[in-house]
């Protein structure tokens, strides 16, 4: 079987693919996938890396309000669809795949184009404009959480990494202090802002150091790849890093998170058993907030507004949070097995399935 899978520009759209990918091939090696994105997108790096061929059209963002940008959105996504169905015809997918985001429209339209069978995924509790698209053409549909207002919604759980979702925390703990240059009598709290970082976190976490480190709470901070912090260092460890490529080390080493709340972070986060400060973005729809209150309801995280979270929010609240093992447990339990984990397996079947659908019709 030949899959199409569409999707890209953030993290959000691509870990889910390439963990879809990975689940496919587990399941069924002979199946052949192909992913299609952007040549700006964070999948022009990560997809070839992973030894995946990338397939590129234009990128046509989908504008929120009136302007010229969405006068010139017409255009744009006609030659994305053409683009989409001369790789279509290349290919010869037997279904197509999408994540949402820019590259899934110009998927969409093609796969119907060409009578392609397709699954559409939905990575935040408010589905985008273009899975809303994608979901009026199919009954295949995946959502990450329950209760996205979407036809025909299965909600399966948004697929992560199975380095992510098989990972022993306490077993891999020695391997990643040492790994950060972290005391292994000290409570960890890992700062992160998802891929591109956040400059609102970065500087709530940094301003609060003083009050960290004198609560003996040392901090493991992802800043992101063009943020730039430094932190007087003391005899508790403020790591500062720009990118992390073993996030399951960050984890092993964290007993605690400040983040934002896109749908991998808040899966990851809790899966793994993580007691989390989430901080949604606060632009789109309001889905980040909507993504991490399964988790929030369940006594496994904290929720606070990004115009909220001060370097005092943090002073105030934080240390108190990381030097209390008892209630860390408890949020820890709390939090894992609130957002289901094999969600990459139940993707990749959904996908076989409908692919195996059109092969039975003889299409």
């Amino acid at each position: 079987m030949r899959v199409l899978l569409a999707g890209g520009g953030s993290a959000g759209h691509t870990s889910p693919l390439l963990a879809t990918a990975d689940a496919l091939r587990r399941l069924d090696p002979a199946t052949e996938v192909t992913c299609l994105g952007t040549r700006e997108g964070l999948e022009a790096r990560l997809v070839p890396e992973a030894g995946l061929p990338l397939e590129v059209v234009p990128r046509v963002p989908l504008p929120r309000r009136p302007g010229p940008d969405l006068l010139r959105t017409p255009a744009r996504l006609r030659a994305a669809r053409a683009a989409a169905i001369a790789i279509v015809d290349r290919v010869r997918p037997d279904v197509v795949v999408g994540f949402g985001g820019y590259v899934s429209v110009p998927a969409y339209l093609a796969a119907r184009k060409r009578g392609l069978p397709i699954v559409v995924h939905e990575g935040n509790a408010i589905a985008g404009v273009a899975n809303r698209l994608g979901a009026r053409m199919t009954t295949h549909v995946a959502t990450s959480f329950p209760g996205t207002a979407l036809p025909h919604a299965v909600c399966t759980g948004l697929p992560i990494r199975r380095l992510i979702s098989t990972m022993d925390r306490a077993a891999l703990r020695e391997e990643a202090l040492a790994a950060f240059g972290l005391r292994a009598d000290l409570p960890t709290l890992l700062v992160t802002g998802g891929s591109q970082g956040a400059a609102r976190i970065n500087a709530a976490a940094s301003g609060a150091a003083p009050a960290l480190a004198a609560a003996g709470v040392q901090v493991l901070h992802i800043v992101g790849p063009k943020h730039e912090l430094t932190v007087e260092q003391g005899d508790v460890p403020y790591v500062v890093l720009n990118y992390v490529d073993r996030m399951d080390l960050a984890y092993a080493a964290a007993d605690a998170v400040l983040c934002r709340s896109g749908s991998n972070t808040v899966t990851e986060v809790s899966g793994v058993g993580l007691p989390a400060v989430y901080v949604p973005l606060p632009i789109g729809n309001g889905e980040q907030s909507l993504n991490a209150r399964p988790v929030v309801d369940a006594g496994g995280g904290l929720l606070v507004a990004d115009e909220a979270l001060t370097p005092e929010w943090v002073a105030a609240s934080v240390p108190g949070l990381l030097t209390d093992a008892e209630r860390l447990a408890t949020m820890g339990s709390a939090a894992r097995g609130v957002i289901p984990l094999d969600a990459d397996e139940k993707l990749a079947r959904m996908v076989l399935d409908a692919g195996a659908s059109r092969a039975r019709s003889g299409s």
